[in-house]
Order: C-alpha cells, then sequence, then structure tokens
C-alpha cells in the first residue's frame, strides 16, 4: 500500500481510512462491542450475592496451600462466580447463605490476580459488615 492520499480531494477516503484503523485500538473496540457490560457484573464496580458454598483452590507453580475460596450467585443475574477471602482465617466469618459483596480482584484487564487461576473477584462485606472489620474484631457479624 502506497502513502496515505493528500490533496484536494482526499478527505473522504482519510475520514474511511481513520474509521477502519480505530477498530485496531483495543480500548476503543471495548468500548465499542461494549464487552465491559458481557462481564458478570456487567460493568459495574461491585456486585452482591448469595455464598452456594466455601471452596479451596490450589495456586499455580510454584507456589503452594490451599487459597480460601468462595462460590458466589450474584442477585442482580443468577451467574456463578468464584470469589476469594482476603486475610488470615477470614473463611470462618463467612457461611453458606451468607449476604456477601465482591469486588474485582485486580488483575490486569479485569483478569485474574497472581497465582490464583479462574478467580477474578474478591470478597469486602459480608452481611453488610466489612470482612476487614470482622478479622480485626471491631465488629461482630449480625445473625439474621
Amino acid at each position: 500500500m502506497g502513502k496515505s492520499p493528500t490533496g484536494e480531494y482526499a478527505a473522504k477516503k482519510i475520514v474511511e481510512q481513520r474509521k477502519h484503523f480505530r477498530w485496531r485500538n483495543r480500548n476503543f473496540k471495548n468500548r465499542m462491542l461494549r464487552i465491559r457490560e458481557m462481564t458478570p457484573s456487567e460493568g459495574a464496580p461491585q456486585a452482591s450475592g448469595i455464598v452456594l458454598e466455601k471452596v479451596g483452590r490450589e495456586p499455580r507453580k510454584p507456589s503452594s496451600g490451599v487459597r480460601k475460596c468462595v462460590r458466589v450467585q450474584l442477585i442482580k443475574n443468577g451467574r456463578t462466580v468464584t470469589a476469594f477471602i482476603p486475610y488470615d482465617g477470614a473463611l470462618d466469618f463467612v457461611d453458606e447463605h451468607d449476604e456477601v459483596m465482591i469486588e474485582g480482584i485486580g488483575g490486569r484487564k479485569g483478569g485474574s490476580m497472581g497465582d490464583l487461576p479462574g478467580v477474578r473477584y474478591r470478597v469486602i462485606k459480608v452481611n453488610g459488615i466489612s470482612i476487614q472489620a470482622l478479622w480485626l474484631g471491631k465488629k461482630e457479624k449480625p445473625m439474621k
């Protein structure tokens, strides 16, 4: 392909090229196709759901151990996702059928973080109380 068109009658061609080449930009393409709205949280920064079960996940090499996670069914659309529970021993504060608030775990481009494959969310609240406050002993978990 030669050089870009220049000259008196080149405007239409230049506009068409710009329209075509903008689709090569990942951010433009994701915005136009509304890719973010196709995620389980439908583009929202946080979502609430009901705990279905507690699960232990094994991390990728070279790490080892069992990372504590929960399977959560989102209230807004019924989708099921896996969410990591931060803090040592915080799994004790989460029971089945509790209402939890989840947010993205902070991996690049909305993906998983660190050595946990397939886990893209983390728990931040249990029954309306921050999991950090529960873990620090500042608040007690309300009974339903």
